[in-house]
């Protein structure tokens, strides 16, 4: 049985009927003006890097089924829908455990359809103080083809994004065979000089992982690895709109350079997000989770993940970076459909794509909205009690 939505379309301000099953079937522009209508429609947000949740550590392999089904059914709230769960760098044993899990969730549990792919950050990254961000250090390790096999093993071919540094001799064609499956290609956590940033787009590569962060404190005015990016038009680059870990003046600066079409939206959210402040442990690391949900490594100012909810992260992009309601949106679904390649979801509100829908209250004077109901596939998976 179809569902039909009135609202107003994110992209026009005008008012339409969507009806939609596991699939958008058809959008109307209304003529006449329909009494009632107070809510936006947008296609369900996409999140391709999110660590945890709501106290739920998506790197731990012990997290439990009943635990991560909780963990998503509260990202439903923020208007997502499609999820990259996201394993960090650790040890084999331990990314490959999280990899089975995640799989494991994915395939049994009745919101697992919400994580489309695995998103592995690492263990490919630099060991260099800056660059490797709250990984742990120890980890940090070259990139070896017969690793990452195992890793697509574990996780049953489900890794369809890899974050990776291509400071390391042999990256290039390390990338350029991982890009050869299919597995989109990040560049991330890395101190890769200008030639080695181009060799590995040449290779295949084409997203920075949140760009202006996973970096030294100070770098040379130019060139650098943040300007490498910026500067290079095969890259989409996403970004952590939190309003902690990137000023409003590098943001609007970095979406000038990229475009709106060359940029994302992610949260970075990690198992505090969502929870009360206060001591939280991500596998080995020990953080803390602050009042002004900044997420901290414990006893220290480095930046572990973010506390950061989608829906608040398109609120930012308006408030932080002066975007409209359409550029904000466009960052959280098509442009992360496209250059995650989620399959059904790179036309927005057309039909054929799938029926992944959220509608939400807009107050334009204050740049914010209000999450009102999300679908999945034509299924209602949440909606605010009021």
């Amino acid at each position: 049985m179809s569902t039909k939505c009135f609202g107003y379309d994110y992209r026009t301000g005008h008012a339409i009927r969507v009806e939609f099953g596991a699939a958008i079937e058809a959008v109307d522009e209304l003529v006449e003006a329909v009494e009632g209508i107070e809510t936006w429609l947008a296609p369900g947000f996409i999140d391709l890097q999110v660590n945890g949740f709501a106290g739920v550590d998506y790197c731990s392999p012990h997290s439990s089924m009943e635990e991560i089904s909780r963990s998503i059914r509260a990202q439903f709230a923020c208007g997502v829908s499609r999820i990259y769960p996201t394993v960090i760098t650790g040890s084999a044993e331990d990314m490959q455990g999280a990899f089975r899990n995640i799989v494991k969730a994915k395939r049994e549990l009745p919101e697992g359809e919400a994580f489309e792919a695995i998103h592995a950050e690492g263990p490919f990254i630099s060991a260099e103080d800056g660059p490797r961000g709250a990984h742990p250090v120890k980890q940090a390790r070259p990139p070896s083809l017969e690793e990452w096999r195992r890793m697509q093993d574990a996780a049953e071919g489900n890794i369809r994004l890899l974050t990776v540094s291509p400071e390391y001799e042999g990256s290039a064609e390390f990338i350029r065979e991982v890009a050869s499956e299919g597995v989109v290609v990040s560049i991330g956590h890395t101190k890769a000089t200008a030639q080695q940033i181009a060799d590995a787009v040449t290779a295949g590569a084409t997203m920075s992982t949140h760009l202006g962060n996973g970096a030294h404190a100070i770098l040379p005015r130019h060139p650098n690895y943040i300007w490498d990016q910026l500067a290079e038009d095969r890259l989409t680059a996403s970004f952590i709109v939190d309003g902690i870990h990137l000023p409003a003046s590098f943001l609007k600066v970095a979406l000038r350079a990229k475009g709106i079409e060359r940029s994302v939206l992610v949260t970075d959210a990690v198992m505090p997000a969502g929870c009360e402040p206060g001591e939280y442990a991500l596998g080995e690391i020990e953080v803390t989770l602050h009042p002004e949900g900044k997420v901290t490594l414990r006893g220290g100012t480095r930046l572990a993940g973010s506390a950061l909810k989608m829906d608040d992260g398109v609120s930012n992009l308006m408030s932080l970076a002066g975007l409209g309601l359409r550029d904000a949106v466009t960052m959280a679904t098509t442009n992360a459909a496209r250059v995650g390649r989620v399959g059904g979801r790179m036309r927005g509100l057309n039909p054929g794509d799938r029926g992944d829908l959220v509608e939400f209250r807009f107050d334009a004077q204050k740049k914010k909205i209000e999450v009102q109901r999300t679908w999945m596939s034509g299924r209602l998976v949440y909606e605010r009690a009021d």
